[in-house]
């Protein structure tokens, strides 16, 4: 979609990532307005910005990437707190974090249980 967005909107590599129409930055009532026209017109869920911001990269960090060799590296949810400035990682996992335990498959190959 950044890609997308690139090709029709670019001008230059350290211009804005969703620019106003003179290629400035958008300014942030602007971006909500739009924001919320896009998520209408998709029929997506409205959802604040900062809970989309929290909750995407709350998840992405617990959850983790999974490397070349099986292994998965990811952050502790309480690391995870600390970032965000939660005072106890149960927030962040109850508010926070949605587990993607797809990514947990065939992690225990080679282990005797």
């Amino acid at each position: 979609m950044i890609a997308d967005l690139r090709k029709e909107f670019y001008f230059g590599e350290d211009s804005a990532l969703i620019p106003d129409e003179n290629g400035n930055f958008t300014r942030p009532v602007n971006f909500r307005k739009r924001y919320y026209r896009i998520l209408k017109a998709a029929g997506i869920e409205v959802k604040g910005l900062h809970s989309l911001r929290c909750h995407t990269f709350a998840t992405n960090l617990v959850n983790g990437i999974k490397q070349s060799d099986g292994t998965i590296k990811s952050l502790t949810p309480r690391q995870v707190a600390d970032l965000l400035g939660h005072t106890t990682s149960e927030i962040t996992e109850m508010y926070y974090v949605k587990r993607d335990l797809t990514k947990l498959n065939g992690i225990t190959g080679g282990f005797e249980m």
